[in-house]
């Protein structure tokens, strides 16, 4: 089955991916700002640790946010595909496993787990079905977003109809 092919059912998903900032993540980002910072306090004084956590922190929480929005991007645009294509999705929730920033994807078929390491420039999309996963840089994966979505929907929609 192409991925072309208009689907000939009505969709119960809403067309949305929810935002997925991780305050855990955050949360390292700005404990290991300060912990940087602190190596300051010696040499510049408490202005320049604080001058030092501010960047740092800074950059770390844009990185973070820079990496959801590429994760978010890469699982909204499988999504639209494989309900287009004609795979039923039921819907898309934000959930957390660890380090790593994770949506669930609901289908008859079975939970879809698409998420990652949301931090910039080491993002790492991952996606796991029925205990087998897959994980690639997100840059890998955005780059080739058609031909991902073409093998996940093979594997996953068309599985069932196979057997």
């Amino acid at each position: 089955m192409q991925l072309e092919q208009p689907s000939q059912r009505t969709a119960t998903w809403s067309g949305t991916v929810p935002s997925a900032v991780d305050v855990r993540v955050i949360g390292v980002v700005v404990v290991t700002a300060a912990l940087a910072a602190s190596i300051n306090v010696p040499y510049g004084g408490l202005p320049m640790a604080a001058a030092a956590f501010v960047l740092l922190a800074g950059g770390g929480i844009a990185c973070h946010l820079l990496g959801e929005r590429k994760l978010r991007g890469i699982t909204d645009e499988l999504v639209e595909r494989w309900n287009a294509a004609g795979g039923e999705i039921d819907a898309v929730t934000r959930s957390s496993s660890g380090m790593r920033t994770e949506w669930r994807v609901h289908t008859p078929e079975g939970e879809i787990v698409i998420g990652g390491l949301a931090l910039v420039p080491i993002a790492r999309l991952a996606v796991e079905w029925r205990g087998i996963g897959d994980a690639m840089p997100a840059d890998e994966a955005a780059a080739d977003i058609d031909h991902l979505a073409e093998s996940l929907y093979r594997e996953i929609f068309e599985f069932e109809s196979a057997t």
